[in-house]
Parts: C-alpha cells; structure tokens; sequence
C-alpha cells in the first residue's frame, strides 16, 4: 500500500482524533506548557502511545465481532452492564461538551478585542451558544449520510490545524526570545497535566473506533487497514497537540503571562504583544477550528453509545442515535450556560470538565479488555498479545488517574 492509498484509507481515527483535539484540549495544553515547561512533553508521548495502542485495539473489536461492543457486552453479560458503560461515556461526552460550548465562545473572544466587547456580556455568550447548538442539531437531523460527510469534514479540519498552529510555532521560533521569569515556580495545579492525559489518552474517543470501522464497512481482511488508520490517525493528534504544547512552552513558561491564561481566547490574546496581531488571528482560527471538529462528533459519540446500550442501534445515523446525540448536545450547552450565567472565569469548568472525564477511562477500558479475552476469539479474531499488553498498560495508568483526579478535585472544592 502505498502513501496515496494509505492516506485515502485512513478515516475513522482521524475523526477520532478531530473529537479529541477539541478547543478543551488545546487549552489544557496551553496551561501545560505554561506550567510545567518540556515535563509536559514525554507524558504527552506516553498518553500518545498509549492512545495509538487502545484505538487500536478498538478497532480490532469493531471488525472481529459480529455486533456493535454493547451489543456485544449485553450478549455476554447482561444489559445493564450495557447501559452502565453507555451512560459513563454519556457523562464523559456531557462533561466535555460543556467546554467545547465554553471554548467556541472563547475562539471568538480575540476577535472582538476592543473595551466594549460584545462577548463582555453573558446574555451574548449566552446567545452565541444557543445558536451555534441550534445549527448543530438542525445539521444532525437533516444530514442523510452522516458519516461520510463527518469524516471528510473532519480532514478538512484537522488539515486546517495542522496548518494554523505550525504557522504559530514557526512564527515563535523565529521571533526575539522572550524574557523569563528567574524566581522559583509556585506550586503547580496538577489538574491542567492530568487534564491533558484524559484528552490526549481519551478512552472515550478509543471506545467509539470500533463503531467507526462498523460504519466503514471493514471487516477481518481489513485489520492490517485498521492498525495503520489508528497509528496515523492518533500520530496526527499527538503531533498537533505537541506542535500547541511547544508553542506554549516557548512562549509562556516561566513568564508572567502564565498565570493570565483563563480560556482559550487568552491564550490566543497573549500572543499579541510579544509576536503581533496575526498571531493572535492565527491561533483564534485554530481554536474555532478545534471547537467545530470536536462539537458535533463528540455528541454523536455519546448518543450512538447510549442508544446500543439500550438496544435502539447502533449507527450513528439511526433515529435513537440522533436522539441521544441531540440529548448530549442539549445537556452540555446547558452546564455552559450556568457557567456564563455566573460571569466568572470560565477556565475552572474547563478544567475541571476535562479532568473528570479520567473518572470514567477505568470503566471503558475494561469494557474493552474484558470483549478482548474472549476465549472465542480464535485465529486471525484473536486479539494480538502485544495489543493486549498496551491496552494492560493503558487501563492500569486510567485507574492511577482516576484516583489522583478525585483526590485533586476534592482538594479543588474543599480549598484544602
């Protein structure tokens, strides 16, 4: 296979990727650069492998099974198994549509940098939000073929970028240094560094792979394209993510201007003073870009997951999956608006949202695990030793999070 057939190949773990690389994550990347310099980058790297081997493993399950995974998990166990794996990534996609809804607005906010911004005020952002989701759902409804269209829009968007955010490195990387801070770090809010690991290693994204190769039609002649679509596709998500992560360290470590980055439209205004207008402009485009790819896939995640759980299809263009999909979409627009409403720092929801979305990794990935050992796998179905071990790896890091998370953000809402 060659480059041109390979790229034309790939497709389901570049939406995956596109979901994952949401205006959330640029965000929490940003801090991380900020905050913890180059430590951020070989946990990237980890979070990246550990990814490529999940999504991978996904996809095996997607093509080797003759039903959709809770489908799959109803026959063998029972279904309230089922409903319980589906509502967890439920939440986790709720708890990260809210940002995406948050970061939209914040993607605007460098655009109308004046005094009298209109974005000032919470009926406006309110506004925004409402619209942005009602276009969101109207689309979903009157989309016939909902895949195709939402993978060729997703390349469109990862491209776009890939584009934007390496014209922002390049553009740091050959302006004057800027001036370091000399005193000694505060204490660092980890939540920013585990944030990052539950986006960049997104169980929730893995876990709908094997829905994706279903509705590519692959079946077992095509594992060999499975393998490849997920190493190229998370590649290209890890790629980005340490393109923006590089950016942040170059360019807001060990400054004053770190502490100053409460959403992503900051980030994007920081850049102003050091490196001109156009990057701001530049990196404002990445974010809409980041907030539109991550929007409507990341609902229909939710939605198609929780309409298999209970048994109403599992396609993302099925009647129940729009629902529920229009359900995420709903409920996630709503956490936004209580957050606008309060006229706060929006940094903390965000924050908070991508971290809690760890809580539910251990659930999925032993949803995953478990569908992987099945003593009926057998020949080319068995699952590959060496996928096995990652996604080992992948589940056991998951349950160390989830309780560094909960004890962080019991520190977080207590003030101890």
């Amino acid at each position: 296979m060659n480059i041109r057939e390979t790229l034309k190949s790939v497709g389901p773990a570049i939406i995956v990727a596109a979901v994952v690389l949401g205006p959330g994550s640029i965000l929490t990347s940003s801090k991380v650069g900020a905050q913890f310099g180059w430590l951020g980058v070989p946990v990237l790297a980890v979070a990246v492998a550990l990814m490529i081997g999940m999504v991978a493993l996904s996809a095996h399950l997607g093509v080797v099974y003759k039903h959709s995974l809770c489908d799959e998990l109803t026959r063998r166990l029972n279904r309230s198994i089922a409903i319980a794996v589906a509502a967890t990534l439920f939440l986790i996609v709720t708890l990260f549509q809210s940002s995406n809804n948050i970061a939209v607005v914040g993607g605007l906010e460098p655009l109308f940098d004046s005094a009298d911004s209109p974005l000032d005020s919470s009926g406006v952002r309110i506004l925004i939000v409402v619209l942005v989701n009602a276009l969101v759902i109207f689309s979903l409804y009157a989309m016939r073929s909902l895949y195709a269209l939402v993978e060729k829009a997703m390349k469109i968007l990862i491209a776009l970028m890939i584009v934007v955010f390496l014209i922002n490195l390049l553009t740091v990387m050959v302006a004057e240094p800027v001036e370091r801070v000399v005193e000694s770090d505060p204490p660092a809010d980890w939540l920013p560094l585990i944030g990052m690991v539950g986006t960049t290693f997104s169980v929730a994204g893995a876990f709908f792979q094997a829905y994706l190769v279903r509705e590519k039609g692959w079946g077992l002649r095509d594992l060999r394209k499975g393998m490849i679509d997920s190493v190229v596709g998370i590649s290209v998500l890890g790629g980005v993510t340490a393109v923006i992560l590089v950016t942040s360290i170059m360019v807001f470590y060990r400054t004053p201007e770190a502490a100053q980055l409460k959403s992503v439209g900051d980030v994007a205004s920081q850049l102003e003073p050091l490196f001109g207008s156009t990057a701001k402009y530049i990196f404002a485009v990445g974010i809409l870009a980041g907030a539109f790819s991550s929007f409507l896939v990341n609902a229909i995640i939710g939605g198609t997951v929780m309409a298999d759980g209970l048994g109403k299809g599992s396609k993302i263009g099925d009647r129940w999956s729009r629902h529920g999909t229009a359900a995420a979409l709903i409920v996630g627009m709503l956490i936004a608006i209580l957050a606008f409403a309060k006229e706060g720092s929006t940094v903390g929801l965000i924050t908070v949202a991508q971290a809690l979305t760890v809580l539910g990794i251990p659930a999925l990935a032993l949803a995953l695990l478990f569908l992987a050992v099945q003593k009926d796998l057998a020949g080319e179905r068995r699952t590959p030793p060496a996928l096995l071990a990652v996604a080992g790896v992948g589940t056991v890091v998951a349950f160390f999070f989830a309780v560094l998370t909960a004890l962080k953000l019991w520190d977080k809402l207590t003030g101890s």
